[in-house]
């Protein structure tokens, strides 16, 4: 069984524009993303899929000079940049990310792993919210290929994965238990404005020279430290086009 894990990353963000490769701890907050999602020895290969637009060349050299396998394609279309990434390796599953979660859990993704293969399917779903930006998700090669020729509205190409949740009931999926200590969905873990950068960049010097930190642990310093969870707690997601 192949599994490769492709993170979505880009420098247009509309309201952080540059994020995936600003100062962290002692390195860039791509860098986290990447070592994180290396932890699990099954993923064949940790992939940055960016797009072929000129102002995201630092995205394909950052990854060029460290090794990391880049792939670029639409810039607007997400789907098909992680889809035409995804065909070129022949996955029998595909692992999605997002650049703008440095602590991602590499812990999930091991659980994912496993769910899935107890229980072979189209897709993992969590049972139990996380905080923003620790989820990641599963998906198998076959699943990705249907979303991809039928989602066909603009949330579906922008959001990855996003068809698969409007329509539930046309892939075979299994549900992954959040672990009760991580059930807190009030913390917001990932970045997208200054305030979010403001406390992931604290988080990130009480864990330093541990790019690799648990979440849980960082999910227990924030509830021991409300005072830096509330720098970004009023911030609120763009909802979905």
């Amino acid at each position: 069984m192949k599994i490769v894990l492709i993170i979505q990353a880009r420098m247009g963000s509309t309201r952080l524009p540059g994020k995936v490769l600003f100062p962290l701890g002692d390195t860039v907050v791509l860098d986290y993303d990447v070592s994180r999602c290396r932890k699990d020895p099954r993923i064949a290969d940790v992939i940055v899929a960016t797009s072929t637009l000129e102002q995201d060349n630092p995205i394909a050299d950052w990854c060029g000079h460290r090794g990391v396998t880049c792939y670029r394609g639409s810039e607007d279309d997400v789907l098909a940049r992680y889809y035409d990434c995804a065909r070129a390796y022949e996955p029998d599953y595909v692992i999605r990310v997002t650049s703008d979660c440095p602590f991602i859990d590499h812990e999930i993704i091991s659980g994912i792993i496993d769910t899935m293969e107890r229980s072979p399917c189209d897709v993992v779903i969590a049972d139990g919210e996380l905080p923003r930006g620790l989820w990641s998700e599963i998906v198998s090669f076959s699943a990705l290929s249907y979303m991809y020729a039928n989602g066909r509205e603009s949330r579906h190409r922008e959001h990855v994965t996003y068809y698969a949740y409007e329509f539930p009931e046309r892939f075979r999926s299994v549900t992954y238990s959040v672990p009760i200590e991580m059930r807190h969905p009030h913390l917001r873990i990932t970045l997208d404005t200054p305030e979010d950068y403001q406390m992931l960049k604290r988080v990130a010097s009480r864990f330093s020279g541990d790019i690799e930190v648990s979440s849980k642990r960082v999910v227990s310093y924030l509830l021991d430290h409300p005072e830096v969870a509330r720098i970004n707690a009023h911030i609120q997601q763009k909802p979905v086009q």
